[in-house]
């Protein structure tokens, strides 16, 4: 049996199949995550910074953690971030030019996808690799009908994780063991399904998103403590006690005292002969700690979602023409992340081809998860420019994938049953049907009261209803070829090509009834 191989040339494990690498390391569970936003300031930041670029990403990851758990605004703009990907479609594609056995691997994969457990995690899990730089979630695998397929996939916290810079930025799963004079165990191979987010270039511990945001974060801290300060003692007075010369110490701490629960109980006591005079607090507003507050939040908003406007609304700048721009630039954010997570699905589609079977195929010719990100478009406005594109401007070279691309209308796979179009019967011309009448009224000798179409109607064979529809079929395509300029021939091969459609029996009676009205045509016309 050939050895199992990731995408990397790693060989599989059999233990990896068992059970997770997580469950041999159990003190790493036992792991809390510190909270260095605690007693943050600009001295302590730069720190913990410069040990992710050196590799050490646990303070980093905590830091980050702790700005999604703190500050709402930044947590609302990252789930829109993440969330939007949720309402896309998506399609298992095969490679150009595929052979039977591509195609049948897109096909099992498929299925193979649509079976994996609360899917929408897995992607929510692996877009918070936008704030952080990377996820990484640990697979647990069973066999279901003699195929291998992941049972979960579980996120595991960031801090649990370090990289190797030295080492092609490796990422390693920090258990406390040392493996070739370095720390931490490489991340066993059909175990983990990582993604790498390229939010910013450069290695893993500076690329996350939140990198850009930890300095907003801090000070719009510094000037949330701030403000909430200054209202703690805004518009309460300077309260000032005069107590009388030989006052003992023990009696001017129950002065103190009293001041103290003069400011929230407005109860005080004294001593004769003491007294407290209350002065007015210095002036001053919020608005410098707001301005601060605002500038961050708006600082974030632009960071995650590439603007403001389809964020907050200030009632100066947020029109509708700036909001669409601004909505539109959402969508490029949304299509960027869109394809980097399409590389981690690749990864989990090429660990499921490889335990199944096919590991002959190429990594570069394995199919591909595909996210549907085209834009909505107006179908009817669309449809009239490319009618007059085609029609007006005789522009007869649009090609029809084009189209189906713009409109996000796929062809027809399989023989699955297709829209057809409506068809519609010219009406037979009005002169025809007056000529007709003309003729009913000279040859019948009927009374004046009596009606010589009805009464012609009434004795054919057939229902009035029916040999008008059957007259419609048969003359209209004819008379749509003679008004085209098309010979006498070509309009009776016309007639014969429609043939097939009509009942025999319709047939006969049409065409007893068109020689009618062809030779009475004649007449009323030989002289004309």
């Amino acid at each position: 049996m050939p050895q199992i191989v990731d995408q990397y040339g790693r060989p599989l494990k059999s233990e990896t199949l068992k059970t997770q690498q997580t469950v041999k390391t159990a003190d790493i569970s036992r792991v809390y995550p510190d909270h260095p936003s605690r007693g943050l300031n600009i001295r302590k930041l730069p720190r913990i910074l410069q040990q992710a670029e050196q590799g050490n990403l646990t303070a980093q990851a905590c830091l980050f953690g702790d700005m999604e758990e703190r500050d709402g605004h930044l947590f609302a703009e990252m789930e829109k971030r993440k969330n939007v990907l949720l309402t896309l479609d998506y399609s298992i594609e095969p490679p150009e030019n595929a052979t039977a056995e591509e195609k049948n691997l897109a096909a099992a994969v498929s299925e193979w996808i649509k079976g994996i457990p609360n899917l929408e995690d897995v992607i929510l899990n692996g877009m918070t690799a936008i704030g952080y730089g990377f996820s990484c979630q640990e697979i647990a695998w069973e066999m279901q009908e003699k195929i291998w397929v992941p049972e979960s996939l579980m996120l595991r916290p960031h801090y649990w994780f370090n990289t190797r810079p030295e080492d092609g930025d490796k990422i390693v799963l920090d258990d406390g063991t040392y493996q070739n004079g370095q720390s931490g165990s490489e991340l066993w191979p059909f175990g983990w399904l990582v993604h790498r987010h390229n939010a910013r270039s450069g290695f893993i511990g500076s690329s996350g998103l939140f990198r850009v945001l930890v300095w907003p974060y801090l000070f719009k801290n510094f000037a949330l403590r701030d403000l909430a300060e200054f209202l703690e003692i805004y518009g309460l007075p300077a309260r000032i006690a005069y107590y009388a010369q030989g006052t003992s110490d023990e009696d001017r701490d129950k002065i103190l005292n009293a001041l103290v629960r003069l400011g929230h109980d407005a109860v005080a006591a004294l001593p004769q002969g003491n007294e407290i005079k209350f002065e007015s607090a210095a002036s001053g507003g919020s608005e410098p700690f707001q301005a601060m507050i605002d500038w961050a939040e708006r600082t974030v908003s632009k960071v995650v979602l590439g603007s403001t406007l389809t964020t907050q609304a200030d009632g100066k700048s947020s029109t509708n023409a700036l909001g669409n721009v601004h909505n539109e630039v959402r969508h490029d954010l949304m299509t960027s992340d869109a394809r980097q997570l399409e590389g981690m699905f690749k990864s989990l589609i090429s660990m499921l081809a490889a335990l199944n079977g096919y590991g002959d195929i190429s990594y570069r010719r394995l199919p591909r998860l595909v996210f549907d990100t085209h834009e909505e478009i107006d179908l009817s406005d669309f449809a009239d420019s490319v009618a007059t594109l085609v029609n007006d401007v005789g522009m007869d070279d649009i090609p029809v994938s084009w189209v189906r691309k713009k409109t996000g209308i796929p062809a027809a796979k399989n023989g699955e049953p297709v829209l057809k179009p409506r068809v519609t019967m010219t009406p037979i011309p009005t002169a025809l049907n007056q000529s007709i009448l003309k003729l009913a009224a000279l040859n019948s000798p009927v009374s004046e009261n009596d009606d010589p179409a009805m009464i012609t109607m009434e004795n054919a064979p057939l229902p009035a209803e029916q040999i008008n529809q059957a007259m419609s079929e048969l003359l209209t395509p004819m008379i749509e070829a003679l008004s085209a300029g098309k010979s006498a021939d070509e309009a009776m091969n016309i007639i014969a090509a429609s043939y097939p459609a009509l009942d025999d029996s319709t047939l006969r009676q049409v065409l007893s009834q068109a020689f009618f009205v062809v030779d009475i045509w004649g007449r009323l016309n030989a002289n004309t």
